[in-house]
Parts: structure tokens; C-alpha cells; sequence
């Protein structure tokens, strides 16, 4: 049974109601009002990114990896840095924390088009994990469009991008996913 876990976005930021003078803000033709273009996106843009997929990126996970990144997030668990404790619990040996597979290089995905906003969010990412990850492990990752969308807000026009990221093992078993929300504007 997968086990879920969701990681909001870096921070939080409480905006006023009305700009204050310290805070105005820039629009797409550089005046003080408000030009929001009625629609960024296009039928046909959503045509050809929607199913988009990434070339893989793929990873060796080699034990001093999997050692490093507990120490480094404070995790003791001898399932993650003790071989003999995490024989004992059934696992084989030693597996990687699950949030272990944010350290995959980057997966790329290039999009047909230019996303033409200044600004980049992360609207956050929901984890699903089906499989330990374990040293010796080839893990391959990549990344999938499955929704676009667009809307207004008070800071104009924004273009929501959900992607989902698909980690498989060297047996082309899925290990993880990862549906992440990209927000521009």
C-alpha cells in the first residue's frame, strides 16, 4: 500500500488587501493599472504540452549517498545508517529515506513554448511511495505534463503547470511519484 505525504510550497506570504505604496504592482505593459490579458494559453498549447515527458535522468544510489543524506536531515533511523539494525527490521539492509529522491538531479522538461512571466512558484508536491529505495539501486526519473491551466489573481494572470515525476528501479519498478504544481506569473 503506498504511503502518502505532502510538501507544501518553501513559505507563506500574506499580502494586504490594498497595495501599499512600498508595494505596486509591475504588469505586463509597465503601467500602474492593471492589464491583464484576458488568456495566456491557447487550445493548441495545451495540445502540445499536455503528455510531455522529460528525457530520464538517472541516478546511482551508492550507500555513502543514502548515509550522507540522513545525517544531513538529522535522521537517525538505523534502517538508514545501521546495516545490521536494518537487516533486522526486514528490509534487507540499508534503504534511503523516502524524501531521499529529492536529491535526483533535476529532471528537464521543455516546454514548446516560452511561459513569458517573470515569476515562478512552487505550489507545492504531493509524494506517493510503493518501493524502498536501496543502496545499488538505479533509479530513473521522469517527468510527465499532466495539467495546465490558467487563472486570475490579484497580481494578474497566472498559468498553473502539474507535472508528474515517475522514479523507477533497475527492474522498472515504480519506487515513487512526485505530482508537483509550477505556478507562473
Amino acid at each position: 500500500m503506498p504511503h502518502s505525504l505532502t510538501l507544501p510550497g518553501a513559505g507563506c506570504m500574506l499580502l494586504p488587501d490594498i497595495p501599499t505604496p512600498a508595494f505596486q504592482p509591475r504588469h505586463f505593459d509597465g503601467g500602474s493599472v492593471l492589464s491583464t490579458p484576458a488568456s495566456f494559453l491557447t487550445e493548441e498549447m495545451r495540445q502540445q504540452a499536455l503528455g510531455l515527458e522529460s528525457a530520464p535522468v538517472t541516478m546511482e544510489v551508492e550507500k555513502g549517498h543514502i548515509l550522507r543524506f540522513a545525517e544531513a536531515i538529522g535522521d537517525t533511523n538505523p534502517q538508514y545508517c545501521d546495516e545490521a539494525a536494518a537487516r533486522k527490521t526486514g528490509s534487507g539492509g540499508i534503504v534511503a529515506p523516502p524524501t531521499f529522491l529529492r536529491s535526483v538531479r533535476g529532471v528537464n522538461l521543455e516546454l514548446p513554448f516560452e511561459l513569458s512571466f517573470s515569476r515562478r512558484l512552487d505550489g507545492g508536491s504531493d509524494w506517493e511511495y510503493f518501493q524502498p529505495v536501496r543502496a545499488g539501486d538505479r533509479i530513473t526519473a521522469v517527468a510527465r505534463i499532466a495539467e495546465l491551466s490558467e487563472r486570475n489573481g490579484r497580481l494578474g494572470l497566472m498559468v498553473f503547470m502539474t507535472t508528474v515525476t515517475t522514479y523507477t528501479n533497475q527492474f522498472d519498478e515504480t519506487v515513487a511519484t512526485q505530482t508537483n504544481t509550477l505556478i507562473a506569473y
